[in-house]
């Protein structure tokens, strides 16, 4: 009575209607048993253990895959988590737009070992101060930094949750520009 008819209604199109989605309204709502078909897939069971743990590590293997290629290719949807939102690449392109200080560390700090591990004293005294110079720039930069992104993040996403993203921008900050994932989106602009 209040069924659906076996029997399939012929669609009524008007000429000013505009087309039918994919997947939208203009076509049947498939039976349950056909929607569920489409959804099964024929996976035979694992023989031995050797085998499913095989089949699990593929699979690992593909997501890690799809991740990495989301990460390179900073498509926002095959993101991890922790890059995701606006807030995330807000503070992305904020550190993006700038160097800073803490990208040079390690070729600097592998300049200051080879220093001290000389046999002059007066070149072992230059790379410790050059070391103490180092960590200062780095902590005046980071703070320099977090008040940058407090600032932009109050202005510009000011409803959203900022809960993490100051550690984020520095972790980012620290990282050589070349071998950041997702890739910078713009230059760094030169300090006036």
């Amino acid at each position: 009575m209040f069924g659906r008819s076996s029997r399939s209604t012929p669609e009524v199109v008007e000429p000013d209607a505009a087309p039918a989605r994919e997947g939208g309204k203009g076509r049947p709502t498939p039976k349950r048993r056909e929607a569920e078909r489409g959804r099964r897939r024929t996976a035979a069971a694992p023989r031995d253990r050797k085998e499913a743990y095989r089949r699990t590590r593929d699979q690992q293997r593909e997501q890690r895959a799809r991740m990495m290629h989301g990460l390179k290719a900073g498509d926002e949807k095959l993101l991890p988590a922790r890059d995701r939102g606006p807030v995330r690449r807000f503070a992305r392109d904020l550190v993006d737009s700038r160097r800073s200080v803490a990208e040079f560390f390690l070729p600097l700090a592998l300049i200051i070992l080879i220093l001290n591990f000389t046999n002059n004293a007066q070149v072992q005294f230059v790379g410790s101060a050059l070391w103490i110079l180092l960590v200062v720039l780095i902590v005046v930069d980071s703070v320099l930094l977090s008040r940058k992104v407090k600032k932009g993040l109050r202005r510009m996403h000011p409803d959203e949750g900022a809960k993490g993203v100051i550690p984020y921008a520095l972790m980012r900050s620290m990282q050589i520009r070349r071998f950041r994932l997702p890739p910078p989106r713009m230059k760094a602009r030169r300090r006036r």
